[in-house]
């Protein structure tokens, strides 16, 4: 893989790892860019006619009913149940629980690959920003393990997430967001002739 396919992953990676992550008042400059028609020119996944159907919608940062804040609170810590689960093992576990046997293979196949995320808290590393932000360090780091991470961590329950997040969030921006994540994964698949692991999905 070239040296700037590389580099396009790694830096779609961060931007969408970040604003999956974290919260969008640590992340206003990301927020500022994804809202202005600015980052269409740079991205190298999708057409003209996606990117700016994406553009549309995350532009719209505020509602008359929520704010990007709330929407994010919401979204993806809650109190209540999230419309669209952001952890692989909710998605890929029976019982639909975090910190499930996937997370524990994710976490063996990290320390394999001397992979290390610092985290602040006792959390799941299979989040969804925070894979995406692996992928980045992988593809900048350890380049010839990225079709595995794919195949075996990400994609086969990736899709089925960014569906539902495109169907439940009710909110533009994160919509807008899963959309162009969608995009952007198919493009990774594609590009790395992904042969995505079959594995069972347990959350409707």
């Amino acid at each position: 893989m070239s040296e700037q396919s590389l580099n396009h992953i790694s830096l779609t990676a961060r931007v969408l790892g970040a604003a999956f992550y974290y919260a969008p008042g640590d992340i206003q400059e990301i927020i500022s860019l994804l809202s202005t028609l600015q980052w269409t020119e740079e991205w190298p996944y999708g057409s003209h006619e996606q990117k700016q159907a994406i553009a549309d919608k995350l532009a719209i940062i505020a509602t008359d009913n929520e704010s990007l804040d709330e929407a994010y609170q919401r979204l993806f810590i809650g109190p209540y149940a999230l419309p669209a689960p952001p952890w692989g093992s909710v998605w890929l576990d029976r019982e639909n629980v975090i910190f499930g046997d996937s997370t524990l293979q994710l976490r063996e196949w990290m320390h394999a690959h001397s992979i290390d995320i610092h985290l602040s808290q006792n959390e799941p590393e299979d989040h969804f920003g925070l894979l995406l932000m692996m992928v980045a360090w992988v593809a900048e780091n350890n380049p010839s393990q990225l079709n595995e991470l794919l195949a075996q961590h990400i994609l086969p329950w990736g899709f089925h997430y960014l569906n539902k997040m495109e169907q439940e969030a009710n909110f533009p921006f994160y919509t807008g967001l899963a959309e162009l994540a969608h995009l952007t994964l198919a493009s990774w698949q594609q590009s790395l002739h992904v042969d995505v692991e079959k594995k069972m999905i347990f959350y409707r």
